[in-house]
């Protein structure tokens, strides 16, 4: 696992998991905070990722939190990176609170494994602008949004220490030196396989994986899975049922994902634009959010969200804090 950036976004101080509370783990030898969430190194090398309640889109942390995200996010991530560790090793080794996860530290692959099974999202939206092209794959003609490739495709991105990510192609990547021939085919065989038995976790809760990303590192020097996988902000999920019958009606197809969160903001004139101005998340459309999120989290686990007891910042500062040192005083 590698930390995400840190941005230059304005947060909801104010809110619990957003105050910038540096936990003062042992043996920590460094702290910095990414988009959502906020990363400890400790000596061995490992690392300790508090998440928060942020919530960012279009490379952009919007002001309002959403109620329980970062747990939902934390455990959905855990459920799925145990359910995919069989195909290559995982980052993840516990989480010992449910807004916690902690691993190995790999050294990170610069290139964002974006796979797409329908044309959705940002493939839609060069599809319909004119574009037959794709991270240098070509794009079959008369499709309509959310249509199903006929065969998954890879559209890779670089990953940016800082702004927006970019396209690339295969062939840009090994051009260019960034990944060697042998190491990107042993990448693309692995997200071909990850998306394989993503989808077949989808359908069996009565869901699509329309398309998602993985990131890679390497750990003495082997492939290692990181971050997040099949999670509402790494994915995009629709519902199997009735999702043929809205296509050929040319209805919207209703998900549970991020995406409707982009759609939110495209719709209120922002998509993180220079010049662009955030608009006021309303309480409504919070819950609205959080609602979908612990939604995804009981379809994709079959298990009852349970949200933590209330308590004041100081009680959850404290609760994190003695949960990861036990972890820790474990490792000795």
């Amino acid at each position: 696992m590698t930390p995400d950036p840190t941005p230059t976004d304005p947060m909801n101080t104010e809110h619990p998991m957003n105050a910038d509370n540096k936990f003062n783990f042992a043996g920590q030898t460094a702290f910095y905070r990414g988009k959502v969430r906020d990363v400890h190194t400790v000596a061995d090398g490992r690392l300790v990722m508090v998440a928060s309640d942020r919530i960012s889109a279009f490379d952009v942390v919007l002001p309002a939190p959403i109620p329980f995200k970062g747990q939902v996010l934390n455990q959905l991530a855990a459920y799925m990176l145990d359910k995919v560790s069989d195909i290559l090793p995982v980052w993840l080794e516990a989480t010992p609170d449910p807004t916690v996860a902690a691993g190995l530290c790999c050294e990170p692959i610069r290139i964002e494994m974006v796979i797409r099974g329908h044309l959705t999202g940002h493939a839609w939206r060069t599809y319909r602008d004119g574009g037959r092209r794709l991270c240098g794959v070509s794009l079959p003609e008369g499709m309509r949004e959310h249509d199903t490739f006929p065969t998954p495709i890879i559209t890779p991105a670089t990953k940016a220490e800082t702004g927006h990510d970019e396209d690339i192609s295969r062939e840009d990547i090994l051009t260019q030196g960034i990944v060697a021939p042998e190491l990107y085919a042993e990448m693309e065989v692995a997200t071909r396989a990850l998306f394989e038995r993503g989808q077949s976790l989808a359908s069996a809760r009565g869901l699509i994986l329309v398309d998602t990303k993985y990131e890679f590192g390497l750990y003495n020097g082997k492939l290692m899975l990181m971050d997040e996988v099949h999670t509402p902000d790494s994915s995009r999920y629709f519902f199997a049922e009735g999702f043929q019958n809205r296509q050929d009606a040319c209805q919207k197809q209703p998900q549970l994902s991020k995406e409707f969160v982009r759609e939110w903001l495209i719709e209120h004139d922002f998509m993180g634009r220079p010049g662009d101005t955030m608009p006021t998340l309303d309480e409504a459309f919070v819950q609205l959010v959080s609602s979908r999120y612990i939604e995804l989290y009981e379809r994709m686990t079959d298990l009852k969200f349970e949200a933590p007891p209330q308590a004041d910042r100081q009680a959850r500062i404290t609760r994190i804090q003695q949960n990861v040192d036990t972890w820790l005083a474990e490792l000795v």
